[in-house]
């Protein structure tokens, strides 16, 4: 096959038709909005490679300027889709962009038109790539395999797009848009096939990947509370672990609601899930820099704190009990007083593991309902031993 730039225009119509059905059946899976927008710039491109195979019947509006239109819309939706893909806000001015390209369709026509046209266009393009491709920026020191192949390619569009507009003001370049002879059309339109195949396979790679990570925190997070569950805690809590030692220790508190299955009993299962709601908005607004909280079921819950003396350990606990037992008499009525019970346990060892330092405030917890409830006892530890 003779890849003449009639053919191209077919392939590059093809691929940007196949590229958008699938994206668009992406959407329909997670409904992720960057999704819809790139989907809609492929059908845009695939609209204007089929409007442009009549340019060489001479049709100069709808063959050649119109599908140009179409093509800088597409850009601009790929710019939005990655804007959506890492929550960023664009600014209004994007929009003066198509302000400029109309503002060149109705100047005087003249020898010199057709090329700044295409020069124009070339470079409204070549702006939106690259700042599709710079909102990219790596996070935490990386970029996802999909996202990092997605901002290159889009770097790499936007600085192929620099030069065709460079390449076109040149004295003897070799421009016309009225029938497919010309060397800086034939290249556009290779390397336009080859962006579709490639933008379309790094769009999907990078909502993939977005797509697992948050498949992955959903697996982490207890369902009902939002705080981490009992393995999210297992996988995070050896890294804070880790940091305690005998000069900057940290504390582990286990709390438990007493009296909990009253309020199950007396008001209803939907009563119980409002409290436990109720006791995780306290612990995640009481939870300082750094530190770790998790569900580990029913109405057991366990804090992990980092650099932390037992006074401000006994503090925290201590406030704690303190406003959940004012707001749990504040929501139901019970024989016996909604309250918490906390066994906490300071660790100054990184080599102990966590079940180790669970057990201690286990049994501290223990002692603690064994004292009456509604209280906090703490055990500090000192060369490994309890106090």
């Amino acid at each position: 096959m003779v890849l003449d730039p009639f053919t191209l225009l077919v392939i590059t119509a093809a691929m940007a038709a196949a590229s958008a059905l699938y994206l668009a059946a992406e959407w329909g899976i997670v409904r992720e909005r960057s999704l819809l927008l790139w989907s809609a710039g492929f059908a845009l491109v695939t609209v204007g490679s089929s409007l442009a195979l009549l340019r060489s019947s001479g049709y100069m509006l709808f063959g050649i300027w119109f599908p140009n239109g179409l093509l800088i819309v597409a850009h601009w939706l790929f710019l939005a889709g990655v804007a959506g893909f890492t929550r960023v806000r664009l600014p209004h001015a994007w929009w003066l962009l198509a302000v400029v390209w109309l503002a060149m369709l109705l100047l005087p026509d003249g020898p010199w038109w057709s090329k700044a046209m295409m020069c124009v266009q070339s470079l409204l393009i070549a702006l939106i790539a690259v700042r599709a491709g710079l909102l990219l920026r790596p996070q935490d020191g990386a970029l996802s395999v999909g996202a990092a192949q997605l901002r290159f390619v889009l770097l790499a569009h936007g600085l192929f797009y620099l030069a065709k507009a460079v390449s076109t003001m040149a004295p003897d370049a070799i421009v016309n848009l009225a029938s497919f002879r010309g060397a800086v059309i034939q290249i556009s339109l290779v390397e336009g096939v080859m962006a579709i195949m490639l933008l379309a396979m790094s769009m999907t790679g990078t909502e993939r990947h977005r797509r697992e990570e948050r498949i992955a925190q959903i697996a982490a997070r207890d369902p009902l509370t939002a705080l981490d569950n009992r393995r999210a805690l297992y996988l995070r809590a050896p890294q804070l672990l880790e940091q305690a030692s005998p000069a900057s220790p940290g504390a582990l508190l286990l709390i438990d609601i007493d009296h909990f299955k009253q309020v199950n009993d007396l008001h209803g299962h939907d009563a119980g899930d409002r409290l436990l709601l109720a006791l995780s908005d306290l612990i995640r607004a009481a939870l300082p820099q750094g530190a770790l909280a998790a569900r580990l079921g029913g109405d057991e819950f366990v804090i992990l704190l980092r650099n932390v003396s037992g006074a401000a350990a006994q503090a925290l606990g201590q406030g704690l009990r303190e406003a959940f037992a004012q707001q749990a008499r504040a929501m139901f009525a019970t024989p016996e007083p909604v309250s918490l019970s906390i066994g906490a346990t300071l660790f100054d060892q990184p080599d102990m593991e966590l079940s180790h330092w669970l057990k201690r405030a286990d049994e501290a917890l223990y002692a603690s309902k064994r004292k009456g409830r509604d209280r906090m006892e703490l055990v500090p530890v000192a060369n490994g031993r309890a106090d």
